[in-house]
């Protein structure tokens, strides 16, 4: 790929990355486990996963948000760095969303082809962080589906380096 289309998505997920931590921190920042009147010990212990996972997403998108503002001031344009980074934008962030290590949530593949959403829970939980979860899937699908090359091209290119 051409200097300027990475440049271009790098930018385009450094503004996706932006609006995700606010999206987020917002929530965070506004919303508290005790507000949300948990029945028993093991919808508190899931709310707790939850909130777990979405603080783990934000410090993964800052960390990311930081490297693309660092390529992206540079001068020349350091387009194997941009692509390392997109590379691990897609597995910190994006997959981490629909498939988070802890089990928060999962991701019903059937739903892509419905139109619905996704990201389903394995419990009952609180409106508002159903809500968030709708409100962020749309984005992160759009950012998926632009950096699945890099899934598979960056992988190509540390075999053949090797």
């Amino acid at each position: 790929m051409g200097n300027t289309l990475v440049k271009s998505q790098l930018y385009d997920v450094k503004v996706f990355l932006a609006k995700s931590i606010l999206t987020i921190e917002d929530f965070l920042n506004e919303t508290t486990i005790a507000e949300m009147n948990l029945e028993n010990d093991e919808d508190r212990s899931y709310i707790k996963l939850i909130f777990s996972n979405l603080r783990k997403l934000v410090v993964y998108s800052a960390e990311n948000f930081e490297t693309c503002s660092i390529i992206l001031q540079n001068e020349p344009f350091q387009k194997a760095a941009a692509e390392k980074t997109l590379y691990k934008i897609y597995h910190q962030c994006i997959e981490e969303f629909f498939s988070p290590k802890n089990d928060a949530w999962f991701e019903d593949s059937r739903s892509a082809y419905t139109g619905r959403n996704s990201i389903k829970f394995y419990r009952n939980v609180s409106e508002s962080v159903v809500h968030l979860i709708k409100s962020l899937e749309g984005d992160f699908q759009r950012i998926r589906e632009e950096l699945e090359y890099y899934e598979t091209d960056y992988r190509t290119k540390m075999i053949q380096t090797k």
